[in-house]
């Protein structure tokens, strides 16, 4: 999502990074449950507030990410309804789609392989938190 904008910093004649000095972390939060109706409602709330309540409609970095990634519909229905006093219905109409873009949701096994993606992406670091049985889980899937 951010590729076109490094490379164009990194191409500047001032830049004092490139692809191979620079690195990215990323946040993914993190629901592990084999009944993936439960993952996802586990992550609901969390992304609407973002989305939804981080800031005014027409600033919110949050919002904007997600519009990049295509779901200027779904940014507009979320933020409509969460600023306008309907939290539950915005959490509501956050898509499964949306979830999977930046989080890690599912059995264990689903996250194992979902975590390909994010190795072959430009991310350096990928940043998870939970509770301590998530991180146990997440380390032995990571770590083996």
């Amino acid at each position: 999502m951010y590729a076109k904008h490094l490379n164009e910093g990194f191409a500047r004649p001032t830049a004092r990074r490139n692809a191979d000095n620079f690195e990215i972390l990323a946040m993914a939060n993190v629901a592990i449950d084999e009944d993936m109706d439960k993952a996802y409602d586990k992550l609901r709330p969390t992304i609407a507030l973002y989305v939804g309540g981080m800031g005014a409609q027409e600033m919110n970095f949050h919002a904007d990410v997600f519009r990049r990634l295509g779901y200027e519909e779904a940014v507009d229905k979320i933020q409509s309804l969460f600023l306008s006093g309907h939290q539950n219905d915005a959490i509501a109409a956050v898509p499964k789609a949306m979830i999977d873009e930046i989080c890690l949701v599912g059995s264990p096994a689903k996250i194992k392989d979902d975590l390909a993606a994010w190795r072959e992406s430009k991310v350096t670091t990928l940043v998870v938190g939970g509770a301590p049985e998530t991180l146990r889980t997440m380390a032995e899937l990571l770590y083996g």
